[in-house]
């Protein structure tokens, strides 16, 4: 990979200045469920508190604000299914400049609303971010507007270390900073910041599993596409590693993966116990904390930065059921039973004699499987934990009934 000049101190200081009028600091609570996990003190960084719900408008701010007097006047233009469009959108508006974001068919409404909301002109095309994106490069060679990468660029970069420097200034004995890792503006911000500012600090990058990216793309030392990506982390979803950031992290960071069950179950810890709603990809390093932390050689206190927020509600209800599944709080069985009088009694006292609570009971007939005489039973059960769980398996198998867990 060619050389490329690293950012320096100078330039993130500089959008530290720039952002300090219109970013809002965002604060740094003390996890002690993580604490206790770990072994080590855990703060989190709540940029889901920031401006628009995620980090984003730091960088897009910085970078619309050192447009040219012509280029603000043209506009820019941006593709995006949500963070990024929403800061764009936020940017644009208070700079006084026209925004025009391209978003897939399928983004979800509320990121839509927001987008327009916070003052952009949007356009819904094709069914895929790769599509919005050549629409906005079309859009951008027709009318001049100036496209806004999300984190392929130096002024995105250094706008997104800013969270860095707010971590050392709130945490000045940091020791490990985790991050969640998608294109890499945040996750090369951090690093370069930190690489002047404190070299001993430990940098760890969080992908999800199966959207990473960046751990072969390291190994080959330059960015290397991914063939195909399936996660409930859209915002960390991202296929190709840009080759700015790349060339910031590239000597300075590990990365780590998380499955789904991981990201999920993060999402319902920070709701439950740190009372903040974070989206799966904001989660993402309390997720490698959560199921990570023995593999992270994790230096001194550690911040864990929760990256975004914006979470559409429908979703969100999915993404809890599969954290409390995940979590050994939630448990979908079907059970054939027999067709007689009493069965289904006899069916529910066992459930109840292992102390899980029954939520919703599905009774049916009609499965091509099923013998005449038999029925099958979908149990919804409430219980305490996976130890808890296996104990009301194995005493379900114990007393004779098949049973099929439901994903």
């Amino acid at each position: 990979m060619a050389a490329m000049e690293l950012i320096g101190l100078d330039r993130i200081e500089a959008a530290a200045k720039q952002l300090g009028p219109v970013i809002r600091r965002t604060p740094v609570v003390a996890s002690r469920v993580l604490s206790e996990r770990t072994g080590r003190e855990v703060r989190l960084k709540c940029e889901n508190l920031q401006r628009t719900g995620s980090f984003k408008p730091r960088g897009a701010y910085h970078r619309i604000a050192n447009l040219p007097d012509d280029d603000r006047r043209r506009g820019v233009v941006a593709a995006s299914a949500g963070n990024h469009a929403q800061g764009v959108a936020w940017s644009a508006t208070t700079l006084g400049i026209d925004s025009t974001v391209f978003m897939p068919i399928g983004a979800s409404l509320p990121k839509l609303a927001a987008t327009r909301a916070y003052g952009a002109t949007v356009h819904q095309v094709g069914d895929s971010i790769d599509r919005s994106l050549t629409a906005a490069m079309d859009f951008a060679e027709q009318t001049g507007a100036t496209l806004i990468h999300p984190f392929d660029h130096p002024d995105i970069v250094a706008g997104q270390a800013t969270v860095a420097l707010e971590i050392l200034e709130q945490m000045p004995e940091v020791g490990t900073v985790i991050v969640p890792t998608g294109g890499g503006g945040l996750l090369a911000g951090v690093a370069v910041a930190l690489r002047h500012l404190a070299p001993e600090v430990r940098v760890i990058g969080v992908q999800a599993a199966q959207a990473a990216a960046w751990p072969q793309s390291l190994a080959a030392g330059e960015p290397v596409a991914l063939e195909r990506m399936s996660t409930m982390a859209d915002g960390i979803a991202v296929g190709l590693p840009g080759g700015v950031p790349f060339a910031h992290v590239v000597d300075r960071v590990s990365i780590v993966t998380v499955d789904e069950d991981a990201l999920s179950s993060a999402l319902l810890l920070c709701m439950e116990r740190a009372k903040l709603i974070v989206e799966p990809a904001g989660a993402a390093a309390v997720a490698a904390l959560m199921t990570r932390a023995d593999e992270l050689d994790l230096r001194g206190p550690v911040c864990a930065i929760l990256s975004g927020g914006n979470v559409d509600p429908l979703l969100l209800t999915r993404f809890i059921g599969h954290g409390l599944s995940a979590a050994g709080r939630y448990l979908a069985v079907r059970v054939t039973i027999s067709d007689r009088p009493g069965s289904l009694g006899k069916l529910l006292a066992a459930v109840g004699d292992t102390g899980a609570s029954v939520l919703d009971v599905v009774h049916s007939r009609t499965g091509a499987w099923l013998a005449i005489d038999e029925v099958e039973v979908l149990l919804t059960l409430e219980t305490r934990g996976t130890a808890h769980r296996d104990d009301v398996l194995d005493a379900l198998d114990a007393a004779g009934y098949p049973v099929r867990v439901q994903d």
